[in-house]
């Protein structure tokens, strides 16, 4: 059996895994304002982080439409794969996985899907469906890619430090009042994704420290796996992969943050994500 993975542009992953594992991506849809941009193919995001410094407003993301899967699942199909996995961001977040489960049931006189709900975003995502390409390549059926990977999602951790309080004050979270005492405190709010929803963690007095929790959680977790790096327009990227180095031997994928979540967590925003051991 073939496989073919299936994902979305939340995954944040970079061009040349994406090409490397064949790995789909069906896009996301980016509103500012009445201009609509689909997320990667007409939005990359040099372009999108340029719009954000310049609107007032923050962009809306859409999902995808059900058409747009079965267009990824029938040219899987024409390419002459067996079996389709599709990992979708959190069906907490977004209808996303809704619209990959009804275009699932259209072909599936056709070509079998397996539907998995990450329940993270960005590179917790992207790890997963990593990890699902090159069980995909090493010859797994589309059930065993799945169920590994609603494993590996139940202990995946994502974790980020927040540069900026201004997104958030933008899209309504929190007021002005409370955006300027942020700032003047130069607090760095550290947000994480629990339960297949982004919830605030703590709150760090500097971005130093900030990074520090970061590492920290890398260094305390103990055996894990699958470490990655998102960030947005961070120039202090490398020191802070160099530092994971000291801490972590293995892989680090490092991937930028895009529209999905970028959208509300700003640039500079540099956060982390692995598995704990089962």
């Amino acid at each position: 059996m073939s496989v073919k993975i299936v994902t979305d542009s939340a995954c944040d992953l970079p061009d040349h895994l994406l090409s490397e594992l064949g790995i789909a991506i069906v896009p996301l849809t980016i509103r500012f304002g009445d201009e609509e941009f689909i997320d990667r193919v007409e939005l990359q995001s040099e372009e999108f982080w340029r719009r954000c410094s310049s609107s007032e407003i923050l962009p809306e993301t859409a999902a995808p439409s059900p058409g747009a899967f079965e267009t990824a699942y029938r040219a899987a199909l024409s390419e002459g794969f067996d079996e389709v996995v599709t990992i979708n961001l959190s069906g907490a977040m977004s209808a996303t996985i809704q619209a990959a489960d009804a275009a699932a049931k259209a072909v599936s006189d056709l070509i079998r899907v397996e539907i998995v709900d990450s329940r993270t975003v960005s590179m917790g995502l992207g790890s997963l469906v990593l990890q699902a390409a090159r069980e995909a390549r090493a010859g797994a059926d589309a059930a065993t890619i799945a169920a590994h990977i609603r494993d590996a999602a139940e202990r995946t951790i994502v974790l980020a430090a927040l540069d900026t309080l201004e997104n958030l004050k933008k899209g309504g979270r929190i007021g002005g009042a409370a955006s300027m005492l942020g700032s003047l405190l130069s607090i760095k709010p550290i947000i994480e994704v629990v339960d297949g929803k982004v919830e605030s963690n703590s709150k760090q007095r500097t971005r130093a420290k900030a990074l520090d929790f970061l590492l920290e959680s890398v260094q305390n977790a103990g055996e894990i796996e699958s470490l990655a790096v998102m960030h947005a327009r961070c120039d202090d990227l490398d020191t802070f992969i160099a530092r994971l180095r000291e801490i972590h031997s293995g892989e680090i994928v490092v991937g930028d943050i895009g529209a999905v979540i970028g959208s509300h967590a700003g640039t500079g925003v540099m956060g982390v994500t692995y598995q704990v051991p089962a």
